[in-house]
């Protein structure tokens, strides 16, 4: 028997192909996906902690597919490869290279010249590597991590809470996620700020 998925609003659908790059076979509900999903990232995480991460490594190509490798390589064989599929959300999966080089010349330049506080900058970076949507799946919780790591390795400051919450469960916090998001959809990032430091 496959796993159902079922589509929280927010969250991207897989086309077969990518479904058929689930490692753990004995997978069968989206509830022991995100479980195997979260052991995963806690790997993640305590990678991001123990090693030296330097600034100028982060805003690279390479650190963005390693970050999203370390986060679900145990899950997903594809996991650090960009997307070669169409999505309901995301930028044609052709332009990928080309926006994601964009956003990173962006963010060198906004830190060299200040031209936003250091959370702003972490969270214009959050916003706009999940509209470029450069993964099949888990774009939301990989630009989560980067917000944080920019936060910490490149500025040395307190990551963000994120509402100390499993988004996947928490109905109402999602909801005031999805808003947020929406708010700085239309360049307005205060409530998506906001939500991050609560």
């Amino acid at each position: 028997m496959g796993l159902e998925f079922n589509y929280n609003d927010g969250q991207t659908p897989l086309d077969e192909e990518e479904k058929e790059g689930l490692k753990i076979k004995s997978i069968t509900t989206q509830g022991e996906l995100d479980e195997f999903e979260q052991l995963n990232i806690e790997k993640a995480v305590e990678w991001t902690i123990h090693s030296k991460l330097k600034p100028e490594n982060i805003l690279t190509e390479k650190f963005i597919k390693n970050l999203h490798k370390r986060m679900y390589s145990d899950v997903w064989k594809w996991a650090g490869q960009f997307r070669k599929t169409e999505k309901n959300i995301g930028i044609p999966w052709t332009q990928i290279e080309i926006e994601l080089k964009n956003l990173l010349d962006d963010t060198k330049y906004w830190i060299e010249n200040k031209t936003f506080s250091p959370e702003e900058i972490a969270i214009r970076f959050k916003h706009r590597i999940v509209s470029i949507h450069c993964f099949p799946n888990g774009n939301g919780r990989h630009s989560r991590m980067m917000a944080d790591i920019i936060m910490e390795s490149i500025f040395g400051n307190e990551i963000f809470s994120w509402h100390q919450s499993n988004m996947v469960k928490a109905n109402e916090t999602r909801n005031q996620y999805i808003k947020a998001l929406r708010e700085a959809d239309n360049g307005n990032f205060k409530q998506l700020i906001e939500f991050a430091k609560n």
